[in-house]
């Protein structure tokens, strides 16, 4: 399975929680705790806002410990808001294409988790893709296939009911096709202003999902940089062992996170 981290708050350099907390995002990539892979290696990627409606973005298949670009752009990219995603592959190639986070207009989005018997479904929920949105479709990831069935569900109306919306697109095509593998679904959306985060299961086993709504930034760093603002943190796998920062989310919610706020609501039931 992925790791990955959504960040809210005052602008930051993308250091301060990737590389120099004690369980850092960047540590995980060798070492997960809470997840089926030890080690997520098989790319990554960074997706922020700052100046532009359109967010910046930067991918590559090189494991996050290892890539000294993705250092120096940490050091020097300051954001108020940012995604962060280890990949591990779940049986789709190693390529820039098929690594998170995965962009669309304003609109960022990563995934942990799997489509199970994916392969049986592909047919089915690319056809439900619409029209205008399937050549955007550049790698072969049921994480990207799901981005793009999302896009297509009222966003401008309601995340969480588009969420629902296209999940059930998902569970209507595994009954269709007799899939028993469970569909695993801990995502985040972010439309450059808010943070729209689900955590799902059809197996009632979601991935592991956390959420600081009040994180000290200074837990992180130490002498003249350390920040003094707080921030909204919501990620795979908390980035200390101070029980305090972090909420574990439960299953079938949605955490919606904006302007140091945050709501934490049941997966609305689309029928």
């Amino acid at each position: 399975m992925c790791r990955w981290l959504a960040y809210s708050g005052p602008p930051i350099f993308l250091d301060t929680v990737l590389f120099k907390p004690e369980n850092s995002l960047i540590r995980q990539s060798l070492q997960a705790r809470e997840s089926r892979s030890v080690t997520n290696g098989d790319g990554f990627g960074v997706g922020w806002y700052r100046h532009h409606d359109q967010p910046g973005l930067f991918r590559d298949i090189h494991p996050a410990w290892n890539d000294e670009n993705l250092r120096s752009l940490a050091e020097q990219i300051q954001a108020r808001t940012f995604l962060a995603h280890l990949r591990a592959s779940t049986g789709t190639p190693t390529s820039t294409s098929n690594c998170h986070p995965f962009r669309y207009g304003n609109y960022l989005f990563m995934h942990n988790g799997q489509i199970g018997e994916f392969e049986k479904l592909r047919r089915d929920l690319l056809i439900a893709v619409r029209a205008d949105l399937f050549t955007n479709i550049k790698g072969a990831t049921d994480s990207q296939l799901f981005f793009h069935l999302l896009l297509g569900q009222n966003l401008e109306s309601d995340i969480p009911a588009a969420f629902a919306a296209t999940i059930k697109i998902v569970e209507d095509a595994r009954q269709n096709n007799n899939v028993i593998e469970p569909f695993l679904l801990t995502a985040v959306l972010c439309d450059g202003e808010t943070l729209y985060a689900v955590r799902y299961a059809t197996n009632n086993k979601p991935a592991s999902l956390y959420l600081g709504s009040d994180v000290p930034l200074s837990d992180f760093s130490s002498g003249t940089d350390a920040p003094s603002e707080k921030a909204i943190l919501i990620l795979s796998k908390p980035l200390d062992d101070i029980r305090d920062n972090w909420t574990a989310v439960p299953g079938n919610s949605v955490v919606v996170a904006a302007e140091n706020r945050t709501y934490v609501l049941p997966l609305p039931v689309c029928n």
